[in-house]
């Protein structure tokens, strides 16, 4: 499927919202909540180690994203570009080890992927504190990463595993904790808890 028929769609989704807005505040779970302070994941603090530019302050760290047509499309088209350029391998399979967060070639891990996405997205001008890796438990129960990408719209999940960009509350996973938007070397508790969430949806095929 091609992305949606963006102008339309996006036009409705925009009325949607300023329609709908009062009762929106009281139900909708667009945004991932945070409760606190959380301890980084080992792989982090290791990525971090060997790769200090990645998970230093920003100058533009703290700033959330106005999700125009023309974000929305680069968001998809970065997702995609990663999605299909990598391979999906654990990381006893390509390091022999497990916990391995590095920045994937040819193949790479779930954190792998949301990595590289964030790193793209960086580069093209999205500011760090919008794009927070995440961990989170899959419908199996197993650990998996994501990134998150904070937006006026709503919090939104860059998967290896789905083709689609979801809103946060729209995916299958129980999220526990994610990188802090005022510094990326610091981590935040997530509270699961999502009522509705309604908004954009997009496919990468």
């Amino acid at each position: 499927m091609k992305y949606f028929k963006r102008s339309i769609f996006f036009g409705f989704i925009i009325a949607f919202f300023v329609i709908s807005q009062p009762e929106a505040r009281e139900i909708n779970s667009a945004f991932m909540p945070i409760t606190g302070k959380a301890r980084p994941p080992v792989g982090h603090v290791t990525f971090c180690d060997s790769n200090p530019e990645e998970c230093k302050l920003q100058d533009n760290q703290e700033g959330l994203v106005t999700l125009t047509q023309e974000r929305w499309d680069e968001l998809i088209r970065i997702n995609h570009l990663v999605n299909q350029s990598v391979t999906a391998v654990t990381d006893m399979e390509l390091y022999a080890r497990p916990e391995v967060w590095a920045f994937p070639g040819k193949y790479g891990d779930c954190e792998d992927f949301a990595l590289l996405k964030r790193h793209f997205l960086m580069q093209a001008g999205w500011p760090a504190g919008s794009l927070l890796i995440t961990v989170a438990l899959d419908i199996d129960g197993g650990g998996h990463a994501v990134l998150t990408v904070k937006t006026d719209r709503g919090d939104f999940i860059l998967d290896n595993l789905e083709a689609l960009v979801k809103n946060w509350a729209e995916t299958p996973y129980t999220y526990l904790k994610r990188q802090s938007s005022k510094h990326p070397a610091k981590w935040e508790a997530v509270d699961n808890t999502r009522h509705v969430a309604p908004t954009l949806t997009a496919s990468t095929e």
